[in-house]
């Protein structure tokens, strides 16, 4: 869905509306550019601070994030911290499991692992069915800023 040398221009933003099937408001063209442009995981809250000075209330632009992520454009993620956050899909289809991401335990900072091989391979048998569809990987641990402090 994007590229690294992406420029995230409004056509391009609307481009994706278009293709989900959506209506083209200056909200969901301002919240996916803004996606787009971060590139990591980020809450309602840093969404609302990015955007801030285009005068959208935080309800728009929580209702776009839903509608964003209802129609497959953005990827929401529950990370057991009680932060939902989102993040614009890089793949394409329905494959929820865009990629892992590692949060560290100390500052909180998340960090997409795009560059990093993960695989995850379950027993033999028939718990292998129980567990289910696996949609997030989250690795703990410290970061190397935190790291550098101690």
């Amino acid at each position: 869905m994007k590229s690294a040398d992406q420029d995230f221009t409004v056509a391009w933003a609307k481009g994706l509306l278009k293709g989900a099937g959506l209506r083209s408001t200056a909200a969901r063209v301002a919240v996916i550019q803004q996606l787009g442009r971060i590139g990591t995981p980020v809450s309602h809250a840093e969404v609302v601070e990015c955007l801030r000075d285009f005068g959208f209330d935080q309800s728009t632009i929580f209702r776009c994030l839903q509608e964003l992520s209802d129609a497959g454009l953005v990827i929401r993620l529950d990370l057991g911290d009680q932060v939902r956050r989102f993040e614009l899909r890089t793949t394409e289809g329905d494959q929820e499991l865009n990629h892992p991401h590692f949060m560290c335990v100390d500052c909180g900072t998340l960090s997409c692992l795009e560059e990093f091989t993960f695989s995850l391979s379950p027993s033999r048998g028939p718990r292998r069915n129980k567990i289910g569809e696996i949609t997030e990987v989250l690795l703990k641990g410290h970061c190397g800023n935190c790291l550098a402090k101690q």
